[in-house]
């Protein structure tokens, strides 16, 4: 009997490790394809600002161009309401191609979820203060994950071609949702440094890929829409 026991105990340990060998195979496996699927999508910046002003022949394919908007993923500000150092990185490099007209028009999108803590308005005062208009910078205040910030650029601001601003290892995860919502989107790194913590951050978006695979499998709705808000118009209407 205790032989038996013992064998029984043996054959669920292998089983369980099998599991738990085979979960960690398919977790790496979703992770390389969505990067291998959206790896030409996302152009240099310096190379796509040449090119847009005739001075460089790059061998990817250009659509940034006829982008409707730029949409900009929130970071995080900090207690006295300013940009986190990497969405102030995002938000540069948003400007920067807002100017050499990569799109008309801008997406601030991230969290506004609570009175005290408006993560878009500090994303629109910036790039003002920075000299874009304030009629060009639309405000997502239900932007609480990447997901539903493309999701939400899709059906609120009826975008269809998009040019995603965020550091490169987030871009592959956005540019595969925006795939799976059917939209025409590149993305443009705004990376300029490597910051403290990226190792964390890149394992834990391991996770964050994996399970946007299986959301954008499903669709669901985002936590909020509403009447749309074409991003042709007026970015004003989405004042606070």
């Amino acid at each position: 009997m205790k032989k038996q026991k013992k064998a029984l105990s043996k054959r669920i340990l292998r089983l369980f490790l099998c599991l738990i060998v085979a979960g960690i195979a398919a977790a790496l496996g979703i992770n390389f394809y969505i990067q291998k699927t959206t790896e030409d999508q996302i152009l240099d910046k310096d190379q796509f600002l040449a090119s847009s002003k005739g001075d460089s022949t790059s061998s990817k394919k250009d659509t940034a161009s006829t982008a409707d908007c730029i949409l900009v993923l929130g970071a995080g500000i900090r207690e006295d309401g300013s940009p986190t150092p990497m969405l102030a990185e995002r938000l540069n490099a948003a400007i920067e191609l807002y100017k050499s007209h990569a799109a008309p028009k801008l997406i601030m999108s991230g969290d506004h979820s609570r009175k005290d803590y408006d993560e878009v308005r500090t994303m629109k005062d910036y790039a003002i203060e920075k000299g874009v208009p304030s009629e060009d910078i639309f405000m997502d205040h239900a932007g609480f994950s990447t997901y539903e910030s493309i999701y939400r650029a899709r059906d609120i601001f009826q975008a269809q071609n998009i040019l995603i601003v965020t550091q490169k290892y987030h871009l592959y995860r956005a540019l595969y949702i925006a795939n799976a919502l059917s939209l025409n989107a590149q993305g443009v790194p705004s990376d300029t440094q490597r910051y403290s913590g990226q190792l964390y951050r890149d394992l834990r978006e391991i996770l964050a890929r994996d399970k946007d695979f299986l959301t954008s499998l499903y669709k669901p709705a985002p936590t909020f829409l509403g009447e749309a808000i074409p991003v042709n118009g007026n970015g004003n209407v989405t004042n606070d």
